[in-house]
């Protein structure tokens, strides 16, 4: 068996017997214990009593984050003429129509978030094996397709998180950095606790949110009160 690093045995001995906390404690616990040698990121992760497989269980959603995810989102924006230019204004890094369809097909996927315009979506949907599979789809219910192309690429640089529930019933996102003020991180978690909650799909039948857990990228988890984190 490996022998664990001082910073590792440390943070696991911090975090024993610890275990659904109120998500002040588990911010505090998480917070305190990041100590790599970059900015962590604060990662959450949600089991919930879905199956994905049936589209009345479908979990899908953004929620924009009161501080940000800490984050520099790189993002790409299918458009053309006035909206290409508009895109362009707001910030996008990369814009394109059949160009930068040949590039990412290509293989080179140089950014975080995918915005298209309506028109645009023959084109992109050649694209839906490549995008899919990395949730970089463009699609209307998270307001990715759209002819509001400003506010698509305001609300992807600002902190909007997009998430998508997984095979096994999960959802997971970064929610802020290690550097935020714990206070800015509750707000954070709330926020997209309260997001995914919201999105509960009709097809749930049962308990709906069964576990959520906090955690850092080097360090160790810690599980939340589940009616606290929802505020019931």
């Amino acid at each position: 068996m490996a022998k664990l690093g001082k910073r590792t045995k440390a943070a696991r001995e911090a975090f024993a017997g610890k275990e659904d906390v109120t998500v002040e404690e588990a911010v505090s616990l998480v917070k305190s214990n990041a100590k790599a040698k970059f900015d962590e990121t604060i990662e959450i992760s949600m089991n919930l009593g879905v199956d994905p497989r049936h589209a009345d269980q479908m979990v899908r959603g953004s929620v924009n984050l009161p501080n940000g995810t800490g984050k520099n989102v790189r993002v790409a924006v299918f458009a053309r003429g006035a909206k290409a230019d508009e895109a362009k204004e707001a910030g996008a890094d990369i814009i394109g129509a059949e160009d930068l369809m040949e590039t990412v097909q290509g293989g080179k996927i140089d950014f975080d978030r995918c915005i298209a315009t309506p028109d645009m979506m023959p084109i992109v949907g050649r694209l839906g094996k490549v995008l899919g599979p990395r949730n970089l789809m463009p699609n209307p219910k998270v307001g990715t397709v759209t002819m509001d192309v400003k506010e698509a690429v305001a609300a992807a640089k600002g902190g909007q998180v997009q998430f998508k529930v997984e095979k096994a019933g999960v959802v997971h996102a970064g929610v802020g950095k290690a550097s935020f003020d714990e206070a800015k991180l509750v707000e954070n978690v709330r926020a997209f606790v309260d997001a995914v909650s919201k999105a509960k799909p009709a097809g749930s039948k049962g308990t709906y949110m069964k576990k959520v857990a906090l955690s850092s990228t080097m360090g160790p988890g810690v599980t939340i009160d589940v009616p606290n984190a929802t505020g019931n």
